[in-house]
């Protein structure tokens, strides 16, 4: 049996941190049921990168496996009467609408936990619930900003950059997961539900923690790097160097290796703890003009043999064929009945006992509305009333 397996979450939430965070518990065995307009969540249409798809998107695909699709109309006294039936039978509430929205809709904690009492309730944000912020539109560059994250990319003398994924929408997703595992333990061990309270503020904060304890503990200022050392939270050299017909991933380099390897004594004149941050663009610029004079394949070969810790520059399309990618596994495929062959990241962790799996694939709008409902007890013709009247879809 799946480790979650008998547990039931109802999720009302969309984008990415709130079904990345789900979809995380359906891969455990959870019974996902994504609660969605009788239009579809938004996502389905929205394209990512131009990956339009032929009725789903890319992103949807990649954030939704693992579910069945209830469409349904919230705002409509009989709609909400079905979640709450749902809600009764559940034991993970989780939505990610702005500050006061749930309130509004009769889906708060308050009004759930009356029809289930042990319910584990969970509420994302973009910045908390309450404070001078709490109905800032929360988007992930936007949280990338505010947390300093953005303000540590990029080269010294350019503005600061993004990440080039949505690293807080991520983070705040695994926040959500990590938490909802915690609650479903205490209950296990109390009998108690209680309401989680998670935000992408506060989980970019927490992500930063090396970084930011730099900063309060050691008092360090906080800085760009030139470009090709933008990190200057780590001693030089340490960065992506481009080589004779690429670039190259270094990491905590012995200089005294990388001299006998360059042929260049002055190299190891410097002491990496002693100059590698006060120095670090004089020897990041001496390493540079080095690599430069060989292949990426031939300094992974050499420098690899030699103990240094270097890497790849993989593009996405590297990855994919990268032997330890597809010995891990690391990607899942299945047929979808209207995009054919799916194929996506997979799960991030093992487990002997109990593994995540991919039990279906991401589902179409509604298309287990008659089936969850008749799990309700509901007879056909009362569906069938709610489906002609536009309740559900």
């Amino acid at each position: 049996m799946s480790v979650l397996g008998g547990y039931r979450v109802l999720d009302l939430s969309i984008a990415m941190a709130g079904p990345l965070a789900t979809m995380r518990l359906g891969d455990l065995g959870a019974d996902v049921l994504k609660i969605e307009p009788v239009t579809g969540e938004w996502q389905r249409r929205t394209a990512a990168g131009g990956a339009t798809g032929n009725k789903v998107n890319a992103s949807f695909l990649s954030l939704n496996r693992n579910k069945r699709s209830l469409a349904v109309d919230l705002k409509q006294d009989s709609g909400r009467d079905l979640v709450y039936r749902l809600a009764a039978r559940s034991d993970v509430f989780l939505q990610n609408y702005r500050p006061g929205v749930a309130d509004r809709l009769g889906l708060d904690y308050e009004s759930i936990r009356a029809v289930r009492p042990d319910i584990v309730y969970v509420s994302i944000s973009g910045y908390g619930e309450s404070g001078p912020y709490a109905h800032r539109p929360g988007q992930d560059l936007l949280l990338q900003g505010l947390t300093g994250a953005l303000h540590s990319g990029g080269a010294a003398d350019g503005p600061p950059q993004p990440g080039p994924y949505f690293v807080a929408d991520a983070i705040t997703a695994y926040s959500a997961f990590e938490a909802v595992l915690a609650a479903l333990l205490h209950r296990e061990r109390t009998g108690e539900g209680q309401r989680v309270s998670v935000n992408m503020l506060d989980a970019m904060i927490a992500m930063q923690m090396q970084e930011l304890s730099v900063r309060t503990v050691g008092g360090v200022r906080q800085r760009r790097g030139h470009e090709i050392h933008a990190h200057t939270y780590i001693r030089a050299p340490y960065g992506i160097f481009p080589t004779r017909d690429g670039h190259l991933a270094l990491a905590f380099a012995d200089l005294t290796v990388l001299a006998e390897e360059f042929g260049d004594p002055a190299l190891a004149a410097w002491d990496a703890e002693r100059d590698g941050f006060t120095h670090r663009e004089e020897i990041s610029r001496a390493v540079a003009a080095h690599l430069l004079g060989d292949t990426t394949e031939s300094w992974l070969r050499r420098l690899g043999a030699r103990g240094v810790w270097v890497g790849p520059v993989n593009s996405y399309e590297d990855v994919l064929e990268d032997p330890q990618v597809l010995h891990n596994g690391s990607f899942i495929h299945y047929e979808h009945p209207t995009e054919g062959k799916v194929t996506t990241p997979g799960f991030a962790f093992r487990m002997d006992r109990t593994p995540p799996e991919l039990h279906r694939g991401a589902p179409t709008c509604g298309e287990h509305t008659t089936e969850i409902l008749g799990e309700l007890g509901l007879p056909a013709g009362v569906i069938e009333d709610l489906f002609v009247n536009g309740v559900i879809a």
